[in-house]
């Protein structure tokens, strides 16, 4: 099986569909909450199959919110 067949392939579709939606309302709401307006956009336009998302997460959003949990923003 080529590329080009697995990734039209409509099961595949639907997986990595059902693993990108949960990431990508999570980090959107985190980004929402900490008034991240850039990042929400990038997360919103552009489909990283979750990459993006998942280090928004995980990485980023936790200095920002530090920072803005401390009266720092």
């Amino acid at each position: 099986m080529d590329i080009a067949s697995f990734i039209q392939n409509p099961t595949v579709i639907l997986l990595i569909a059902i693993w990108t939606l949960p990431w990508k309302g999570v980090a959107l709401w985190r980004a929402a909450q900490l008034r991240d307006k850039w990042w929400f956009i990038a997360m919103l336009v552009l489909n990283t199959i979750a990459i993006l998302e998942i280090l928004y997460i995980f990485v980023f959003s936790k200095r920002k919110s530090l920072a803005f949990r401390s009266g720092g923003m």
